[in-house]
């Protein structure tokens, strides 16, 4: 992983954009705080999965959650 300012990716795009399609990431900075990241296309499944560790429950049941959610707006008619 790489950390560029915004000026520096801006100047060197094509040659961070190779970067990024071997693999890698590249964090963007403005004014010395993260403001982008560049991962590829290949990665964005697995980082947001990485993402998500932790937020989920043990035992996530994608069925009840969506039949709790379609219950709060059955009588909304």
């Amino acid at each position: 992983m790489t950390t560029v300012t915004a000026t520096e990716i801006q100047n060197n795009f094509g040659k961070y954009l190779q970067y990024v399609q071997a693999g890698n990431d590249v964090i963007i900075l403005r004014n010395g705080k993260e403001v982008a990241r560049l991962i590829s296309r290949e990665r964005t499944v697995s980082f947001l999965t990485d993402a998500l560790v932790g937020v989920l429950k043990e035992n996530y049941d994608d069925k009840a959650i969506r039949e709790e959610r379609a219950k709060k707006y059955e009588n909304l008619d």
